[in-house]
């Protein structure tokens, strides 16, 4: 099997939101605003060859499927769909993923689905050949979501997915798409059902999987929320995120499963670390992963 870190579209978000109730003193020595307050942030995603014989995406960050004054509301940098040129990049286009591992569908994980926008176009999925797997209680929170969430969906996407024929619903750790090879770990903190995609590593003398990664999504944007009291002002339960947060990095800690980052801008892949005071950390920071092997 062999890693590649996709790059696709890039925004700039209010470093308040970012950081929920930690000070401004202290998040701003972590990613320095710009002059709108506003911190640099990535919508990385990770293509995977084979996984079960397959070539698999996970996620597909923002995309390009705002209209221009929306793209400028949502701070989106690029206006074209870059993840479709990181792709290429890779040697791959959208029309060989096999399967899209979507963590769940808040527009900036999700908004890589559609088309680039057009005036006068309606929104459509790209990825023709690929099953998109999503986990079922949080596609229903998607179908029916809360007011306060509402916006951070988009109301097309729902029954796009559902009309491709190619729709996966998954409710426990393993889906069919992926078999043993893809653990799911769930998380409710940030929004309902959110699913924590593990590729597993090989099992150890206790006969439990040992290395791999797993893809953090919101639950850890980055290295700052690696410490455990960080939360964003997005997140829809912060205590339970961190309760949630400490039990997942104790794990990933015992197992040595490297945590992969979607919205870092500067660091895709990187250890969990634990001090004396028993502070969470990274370590052995990559920047990108290129063709690169799971057990490297």
């Amino acid at each position: 099997m062999k890693l590649w870190s996709i790059m696709g579209n890039s925004q700039r978000l209010d470093g308040g939101a970012m950081f929920g109730n930690a000070p401004r003193a202290m998040w701003a020595q972590w990613l320095p605003p710009d002059e709108h307050n506003r911190v640099p942030l990535a919508c990385r995603t990770l293509l995977a060859s084979p996984i079960n014989g397959k070539t698999v995406l996970f996620e597909t960050g923002i995309g390009a499927f705002f209209e221009p004054k929306l793209r400028e509301r949502f701070g989106v940098v690029e206006d074209r769909h870059v993840l479709l040129d990181s792709l290429a990049e890779a040697g791959f286009s959208h029309e060989d993923i096999d399967v899209v591992v979507l963590s769940h569908l808040h527009f900036d994980h999700a908004g890589g689905l559609l088309a680039a926008w057009q005036e006068g176009a309606a929104p459509s999925l790209l990825f023709p050949n690929a099953t998109y797997v999503v986990g079922a209680e949080h596609f229903e929170r998607a179908r029916n979501p809360h007011p306060r969430d509402r916006a951070s969906f988009i109301p097309e996407l729902v029954p796009l997915l559902e009309a491709s024929g190619r729709l996966e619903l998954v409710s426990g750790e393993h889906s069919k798409a992926l078999g043993d090879s893809v653990r799911f770990h769930a998380s409710q903190g940030h929004t309902p059902g959110l699913m924590l995609a593990e590729i597993v590593g090989p099992l150890d003398d206790h006969g439990q999987p040992h290395g791999g990664l797993v893809f953090c999504a919101d639950l850890i944007p980055g290295r700052a929320w690696v410490h455990v009291p960080i939360t964003m002002g997005y997140d829809r339960y912060p205590e339970m995120l961190i309760d949630e947060k400490r039990a997942f990095l104790e794990d990933k800690l015992a197992r040595n499963v490297h945590l992969y980052f979607t919205h870092d801008h500067g660091c895709a892949l990187a250890q969990v670390t634990r001090d004396a005071k028993g502070k969470f950390g990274t370590t052995h920071e990559v920047a990108a992963l290129v063709a690169r092997s799971l057990a490297a």
